[in-house]
């Protein structure tokens, strides 16, 4: 598996976001994996994990199935998320993306998941991606850790 490159400020993955969750991505072939363990300030409803953390991370790691699939950055245009049971805080998850479909690099389609320590589905996403502009690109990276050399494939 290899280790994904993560930026400074993002919520999801920045190592300096001290209010963020702080998460590595690794890729495995097409598959983009992460471990989630929820924090009691992620809650909802009581001890339910709120669903907007849930879709945080889902998103995220759509977006890093297409930076491995299409090697392209992109923002979601479209996310659907289908909350199956509920999440725990102090539960840790193995949280998967996967690029499904590439629309001649206009539009990528991905699907993502929340499973638990048994294997059973907690939650499931599909997400219609568009791909950064260029002109956009070479700002983005500069907030990679390791600078825009970490984007090199």
């Amino acid at each position: 598996m290899k280790e994904l490159p993560h930026t400074h400020s993002c919520f999801v993955c920045g190592e300096s976001n001290t209010l963020g969750l702080n998460l590595r991505f690794h890729a495995d072939g097409p598959i983009v994996r992460t471990r989630f363990t929820p924090r009691p300030e992620h809650i909802g409803f009581k001890q339910v994990v709120h669903g907007g953390i849930i879709a945080t991370v889902l998103d995220e790691i759509m977006v890093w199935a297409c930076v491995v699939q299409a090697k392209r950055l992109a923002y979601c245009g479209e996310l659907t998320v289908r909350y199956l049971q509920p999440l725990r805080p102090g539960e840790e998850v193995l949280v998967t993306g996967e690029l499904i479909a590439n629309r001649r690099d206009k539009i990528f389609d991905a699907k993502g998941e929340f499973k638990d320590g048994a294997g059973k589905i907690l939650a499931v996403a599909t997400g219609k991606y568009l791909p950064v502009r260029a002109a956009e690109l070479a700002d983005m990276t500069t907030d990679l850790v390791g600078g825009a050399a970490a984007w090199k494939w």
